[in-house]
């Protein structure tokens, strides 16, 4: 079971935000199995509104201002994601990494502001359901420890 990804993606959007969900975990899907990540994974997606994201951008980052997309990270540390690319199961206890029975490696949220991503993909000329995917694929990067200045 290890060598093979088992994906499950929560996605939780408001009807009047309408995408191609099936898309979103197509691309989700390729690129853990691009990144070598195997396993049962987690990911939670949420498509908001822009009050719910600057409250979350507030309360989490202390940015007080409306942005694309937020990941919400359930592996902090380096060395959780370092043991889980080489195979092993690990859990966290307090400021400990120890080894477990559970092989579920939950990622995190990523928490895309629909309205923002609207605005991004009329202004580069793109379908909304490519921009989401994009901004999707970009909070997940995040989760994987890949960051950017």
């Amino acid at each position: 079971m290890k060598n093979e990804l088992n994906l499950k993606v929560f996605i939780k959007a408001d009807g009047r935000y309408g995408f191609d969900r099936k898309r979103v975990r197509e691309a989700v899907r390729n690129l853990l199995l691009e990144r070598e990540i195997r396993g049962d994974v987690v990911l939670s997606i949420l498509l908001v509104g822009e009050r719910k994201i600057k409250e979350l951008n507030k309360k989490y980052l202390g940015k007080d201002e409306v942005t694309d997309v937020l990941s919400f990270s359930q592996m902090e540390r380096k060395d959780y994601m370092d043991s889980r690319l080489r195979g092993n199961d690990v859990v966290e206890s307090g400021n400990d990494v120890v080894e477990s029975g559970n092989d579920e490696m939950v990622l995190g949220d990523v928490v895309v502001c629909c309205s923002v991503a609207k605005k991004q993909a009329v202004k580069m000329n793109k379908l909304l359901d490519e921009e989401i995917e994009f901004l999707v694929l970009h909070g997940v990067l995040h989760l994987l420890g890949v960051h950017h200045d």
